[in-house]
């Protein structure tokens, strides 16, 4: 099995060529690497990629500037294998990563959504365990030792709406399924969740295998923690959550909807990041952050 990897780049070259350099130390060759730059202001970058000698590695510049969401279906698009990894431009693989990805579709061959272990790491590098990561793998991540956890339709669905704890950058996923499940319009910032959701409606299967074999790269000024601060990243949440109570409903699934309902886990997350909104947020930031926190 060859697994295709994409990176859409728009960002650092420097921390791009960190990335290049973790998918060209993968220990299983089975790889092929697709560059898309999406017209980012740096002349450096085709000259670097010019310099390469691994037929395994190509690089596209789109002719107009897409914007992240269509340079994800431009990935799509151009995908030829079974399998997909869509990975940020600034993440690093560990040397088993393509290891970890076959071993978990051959115990899972229906899987559509593959997510290994993953730690995080700060700009420079350094590995770090903010609030919300320790959250996510402490308390959301599925448990079960060091085997692999398989959730399908519901039990993925109320899972993920209860606390998203996937790192979208670190996903491999079934090609045939990206194409068969776009991204929705409208919901910028959280489109990762969404996406993963309607596979869930789908009745699509998500494999968790614990074994570390990526390292996910969290900015302090990124753009979710700036989404935070003007309100848009808790109004988008609200507006996704009672979609999926929507949706939840019709398909019958009271644990998926009443998790969607009561969004526990969200609720939590706006009253970490008040403190933050107070001090350095807009007025809609503000107001967006308590009616998360107090809206029925």
């Amino acid at each position: 099995m060859t697994l295709e990897i994409f990176v859409p780049f728009w960002g650092d070259p420097a921390l791009l060529y960190l990335t290049i350099d973790s998918v060209r130390a993968q220990r299983n060759p089975d790889w092929r690497l697709t560059v898309i730059d999406d017209c980012y202001p740096d002349e450096s970058v085709p000259a670097y990629f010019q310099g390469l000698e691994d037929e395994r590695i190509s690089y596209v510049r789109n002719e107009v500037n897409l914007g992240i969401t269509e340079n994800y279906r431009e990935a799509i698009r151009r995908a030829t294998e079974e399998y997909i990894t869509i990975l940020g431009c600034d993440d690093l693989l560990h040397p088993d990563y393509v290891d970890v990805i076959e071993r978990t579709i051959a115990s899972v061959p229906d899987a559509d959504v593959i997510q290994p272990g993953v730690q995080v790491i700060d700009e420079h590098g350094v590995v770090v365990q903010p609030l919300v990561d320790r959250v996510k793998q402490g308390l959301l991540a599925p448990r079960g030792g060091s085997g692999i956890a398989v959730l399908r339709g519901e039990a993925m669905a109320t899972s993920l709406i209860r606390g998203d704890w996937l790192y979208w950058p670190s996903l491999t996923f079934r090609t045939q399924t990206l194409r068969r499940i776009d991204f929705r319009e409208g919901l910028p910032i959280i489109q990762d969740l969404a996406l993963l959701m309607d596979v869930a409606f789908e009745g699509g299967a998500l494999a968790y295998n614990p074994t570390l074999a990526f390292s996910y790269r969290r900015h302090g000024g990124s753009a979710s923690q700036k989404t935070l601060l003007d309100g848009r990243r808790f109004r988008d949440e609200r507006r996704y959550y009672a979609e999926a109570r929507r949706l939840a409903s019709a398909q019958g699934w009271r644990r998926t909807a009443r998790t969607a309902r009561f969004r526990t886990m969200s609720r939590l997350h706006a009253v970490t990041e008040l403190p933050g909104v107070l001090r350095h947020g807009t007025k809609p930031g503000i107001e967006s952050t308590l009616a998360h926190i107090f809206a029925v």
